[in-house]
């Protein structure tokens, strides 16, 4: 596995404990529809909130939020439309990012509610 992949699964790993912290449940990591995935699907009353993890160890080319561009937001609302058919959800939905930004071993996490759609 290389670095890339071990980092991104450590920044996935942070988010969701981070999320769990905050009265999440993790009901799907990683999960993939075509070419699409989706880093954390998480549940919290009647909410189905589908999350995109980033993670850097550098903000010299900006914040680890800056790097869900437009292509990558629908990718995940195409993998989250199939989700919500699989399982027949009903509730309510929503489209977040968690930003992991880990400088001079501190690790900062920030949840970026509603972030697109």
């Amino acid at each position: 596995m290389s670095d890339k992949i071990k980092k991104g699964k450590e920044g996935e790993a942070l988010a969701a404990t981070f999320l769990q912290g905050k009265g999440f449940e993790v009901v799907e990591r990683n999960f993939r529809h075509k070419r699409n995935e989706i880093d954390l699907i998480v549940r919290k009353n009647n909410w189905l909130v589908f999350v995109e993890v980033k993670y850097r160890t550098s903000a010299a080319f900006g914040y680890p939020e800056d790097f869900v561009d437009f292509k990558k937001a629908r990718n995940v609302v195409d993998a989250a439309v199939e989700y919500q058919y699989k399982i027949n959800w009903q509730g309510n939905v929503r489209y977040d990012i968690v930003s992991v930004l880990e400088l001079n071993g501190e690790t900062e996490v920030k949840h970026f509610e509603d972030a697109f759609y």
